[in-house]
């Protein structure tokens, strides 16, 4: 993943242990696209203090999901659901082309795949 979107995801993720200060200036280069001259006006500091805060941030930002691995874990359940939603629905192929149909792996497979459906809302 390029290096802007995984500080984005991480910022959306974690943006909430930063400083209030930290997270916007974060958020309006990442995600605003605004230069380190813009922020530095917004902020009234220089753009060495801009590009030093957003070293510092995206530095706690990295080291916090090498610790907790939250965007990691996110990144794998959502590709991991088109292949679930897959599965759930050969079983119910296969279930309702035999003799007798299960009623339970039925219902199963429907209830997989409205959960499946929510998560990746």
């Amino acid at each position: 993943m390029p290096k802007n979107l995984e500080i984005s995801y991480l910022l959306d993720f974690y943006g909430d242990v930063l400083s209030p200060k930290q997270r916007d200036i974060m958020e309006q280069y990442y995600n605003d696209d605004l230069s380190l001259a813009e922020i530095s006006e917004n902020f009234g500091i220089t753009r060495q203090g801009v590009r030093d805060a957003i070293k510092r941030a995206e530095s706690i930002l990295l080291e916090l999901e090498e610790k907790v691995g939250v965007v990691k874990r996110y990144g794998a359940v959502q590709q991991s659901i088109p292949i679930l939603e897959q599965l759930a629905k050969k079983i119910q192929r296969c279930n309702q082309s035999g003799d007798s149909v299960s009623q339970e792996i039925e219902q199963d497979c429907q209830n997989m795949l409205k959960i499946l459906s929510s998560i990746s809302e």
